[in-house]
């Protein structure tokens, strides 16, 4: 990956602040970015049988409205250039890459005259708006202006001739401060030229504890009858450590690969006892214990890790072993695609529309994990008629209040145990007649016909709905070797969906 130069624009396309790493771009050229948004986004563009796509919300609010007045550098010609390219925020004119990304009403636009990943250099612009959101907490126009001393000593740390080098805001605010902009010495701090680049040394802890939190959400899609149409887990291990010195942490997990790897090995051995008893005509005593199932394995995808986990080791035994940065850090992230078990939530839910003036809803909700877990903060909201007003709620548990700015009741539940059932009831006004394709009559009651699921929203802690568990977790301190206190924390919540859609009305 190689970047020629990174610009921070304002909402009109003017630099506020740039740094040229390479010299082997006219710095004028960035005075086409603007115009290209505008051809971006002009309908006729795409209109002309272009076969790029633009990439929604790539662009700020209101950027084409502001960027309207602004010079567009391409001449004033009409229609779309031959040499122009754009396939989402990536744009290629006259042999000039532009990739950007936008946060709050400020652009990040890195050019490059060479065939660079794309990809690379936009993670690379994202870790430069988390740096500087550590610095300063928001990057907007204002702080970049008031900032833009600190915000070049980052630059120049943070690439080096166009290639990246050090994004870890920890590691940046070692050696650069906000009450200093100048590095007090030329030559590059020790933790930079150490192996272990993450960590500063000589860290130490009265008393030494790590928190590792298993982090679940439970993305679902059921239909009216509780059968899963779609399903997904995301799961996220975080880490809170406070360990002194440059301790070595190996975690194991109930990996499903870590099964097949372990499968295999008892049944070498189990071979090899079975060859050197074969000769007297007994059978090795292990061999059907070896077979027994050892507990719920899970199969994780799209795993990724931050940058101190040995994947050497991991790929040799799946043993996750790593010197963790001090503080809090995201350890890994992994996917879940087939989920297997019960719905954690069942609602059986009824909208009737009686006379075409009052709206009848009744849920019944059922909660289908173990006993002794507890989901807090849970919120059903259910779908009724826009023109809905004049509530009127009873329910067995909890709360009900009307939002109408959702279109829909929210049903609040503090705290709801495993294994129970409780039903709502509510009935609305209607201030309006509903047209007959909004409402569908049945036996003199008219139902309420929408596209819109049922939502709930959940946090249940101890919980890891995939199944995944923390088999072991060692902290060893070869120099110090000093007695730790590892806690572990599972928590399962509702992710961007979990829907169920209501009973279909012919």
């Amino acid at each position: 990956m190689v970047a020629s130069a990174i610009f921070f624009l304002d909402s009109k396309g003017q630099p506020l602040l740039w740094r040229n790493y390479r010299g082997d771009i006219p710095m004028s050229t960035v005075d086409n970015f603007p115009g290209l948004l505008i051809q971006a986004e002009d309908p006729a563009y795409w209109g002309n049988g272009q076969s790029s796509s633009l990439m929604s919300g790539g662009l700020a609010g209101g950027a084409s409205s502001s960027l309207s007045g602004a010079n567009t550098g391409l001449g004033g010609s009409a229609g779309p250039s031959s040499s122009l390219r754009i396939q989402g925020p990536c744009i290629t004119y006259e042999g000039i890459n532009y990739m950007y990304i936008s946060v709050n009403n400020i652009y990040l636009l890195a050019l490059s005259k060479k065939n660079s990943d794309a990809g690379v250099i936009l993670l690379f612009l994202h870790n430069i708006v988390s740096v500087l959101k550590e610095y300063f907490k928001e990057v907007e126009e204002e702080s970049i202006r008031d900032n833009f001393v600190i915000i070049y000593e980052l630059l120049d740390e943070m690439m080096d001739f166009g290639h990246p080098q050090l994004t870890d805001a920890k590691i940046l605010q070692e050696y650069i401060t906000q009450e200093s902009h100048e590095l007090q010495n030329p030559s590059a701090p020790d933790i930079v030229t150490n192996a272990v680049s993450w960590r500063p040394e000589n860290i130490y802890y009265k008393k030494n504890e790590l928190f590792l939190d298993v982090n679940e959400s439970l993305n679902v899609l059921l239909n009216s009858d509780g059968s899963i149409i779609r399903s997904e887990i995301v799961g996220k291990i975080n880490v809170n450590a406070y360990l002194s010195g440059m301790p070595i942490l190996k975690l194991g997990l109930n990996d499903a690969v870590r099964k097949d790897s372990q499968a295999r090995r008892d049944s070498i051995a189990a071979s090899a006892d079975l060859g050197a008893e074969a000769s007297s005509g007994t059978v090795a005593p292990n061999l059907a214990a070896s077979k027994r199932a050892r507990g719920k394995y899970v199969s994780m995808e799209d795993v990724q890790f931050h940058q101190c986990v040995e994947l050497e080791q991991f790929e040799k035994d799946r043993t996750i072993s790593f010197v963790p940065p001090d503080g809090k850090f995201e350890l890994m992230s992994y996917r879940v695609k087939e989920f297997k078990a019960k719905p954690l939530f069942l609602a059986e839910t009824k909208i009737d529309i009686r006379s075409r003036s009052r709206v009848l809803v009744s849920v019944k909700l059922k909660s289908q994990y173990r006993k002794r877990s507890a989901a807090e903060n849970v919120e059903v909201i259910i779908p009724v008629p826009p023109d809905a007003d004049s509530p009127r709620f009873k329910t067995s548990f909890g709360t009900v209040v009307y939002a109408p700015e959702l279109n829909g009741i929210v049903w609040k539940l503090k705290n709801f145990a495993g294994g129970r059932e409780v039903s709502m009831n509510a009935e609305l006004q209607l201030s309006s007649v509903l047209d007959s394709e909004a409402t569908g009559t049945s036996g003199g009651v008219t139902s309420f016909k929408t596209n819109q699921p049922v939502q709930i929203k959940f946090d249940i802690p101890y919980l890891a709905v995939s199944g995944l568990q923390v088999r072991y977790l060692k902290v060893t301190e070869p120099n110090l070797k000093y007695p730790s206190l590892p806690w572990v924390r599972y928590l399962t919540q509702s992710g961007d969906e979990y829907s169920i859609r209501l009973p279909s009305r012919k």
